[in-house]
């Protein structure tokens, strides 16, 4: 059996085309998380050692399937040690990302990693999703934050309405809407928000053992607008 790759590696096996920023970026990485999260807890004990594939690939699978055009304003609620938004923030530079979150301290270690990448299209703000008054956004994004029905009840005041369907030259859709990482069964899950997301299943995408039973979420803003 072929032995996993460790560390960066995981993530050039599926991505190849990194500028020498992001490629930086990306490799000092680890080492930035490990330091903070041996003040600020954001990442798990078990799974900080796994970073690239369960954390960093994890979140880049949005990018796989979606093509965030520059000036895109995202909205990354509940981002805790900043993901899917950070990963996503190397890789689309011209995106503008706001990361939110109720706890601060989380925050402060975001607000680190950002700075310590040099990211200037990433920002930060204490609070509550939806408690955000008087601002629009082309996207959001979540990972592992809460049940789809509240994710959208929270997402859609958020949302500027859209209808966005074919991608540019590399042939990916434009991102829109709610674009949500979960894993399990989401039957009575997706039953239970009254939604029609588009699923795609990560596995397809990274064949790893850790991602079966792990899915991308789109919630269009468009099409639920219409029901």
């Amino acid at each position: 059996m072929e032995e996993a790759p460790r560390g960066m590696e995981i993530v050039t096996r599926y991505f190849s085309d990194f500028t020498p920023e992001q490629d930086r970026q990306f490799r000092i990485l680890e080492g930035i998380y490990q330091e903070w999260n041996a003040q600020i807890n954001v990442i798990s004990r078990k799974d900080i050692g796994s970073l690239y594939e369960k954390h960093v690939l994890h979140s880049l699978s949005i990018a796989a399937v979606f093509e965030f055009r520059p000036g895109t304003q995202v909205i990354d609620i509940g981002t805790g040690g900043g993901f899917p938004g950070i990963p996503l923030a190397i890789f689309f530079p011209e995106t503008r990302f706001q990361l939110v979150d109720s706890i601060a301290k989380k925050l402060k270690v975001v607000d680190a990693v950002a700075d310590a990448l040099s990211l200037k299209n990433v920002c930060t703000e204490h609070i509550r999703a939806e408690e955000i008054k008087g601002r629009k956004f082309d996207v959001a994004i979540s990972r592992a934050v809460a049940p789809l029905k509240d994710l959208w009840h929270w997402a859609r005041p958020l949302l500027k309405p859209q209808n966005l369907e074919s991608g540019d030259l590399v042939g990916l859709p434009i991102a829109s809407g709610l674009i949500c990482l979960k894993g399990g069964d989401l039957a009575l899950e997706i039953s239970d928000s009254a939604t029609r997301p588009k699923l795609y299943e990560i596995y397809d995408l990274f064949p790893e053992e850790s991602f079966r039973e792990k899915y991308i979420l789109q919630v269009p803003y468009e099409r639920s607008a219409k029901k």
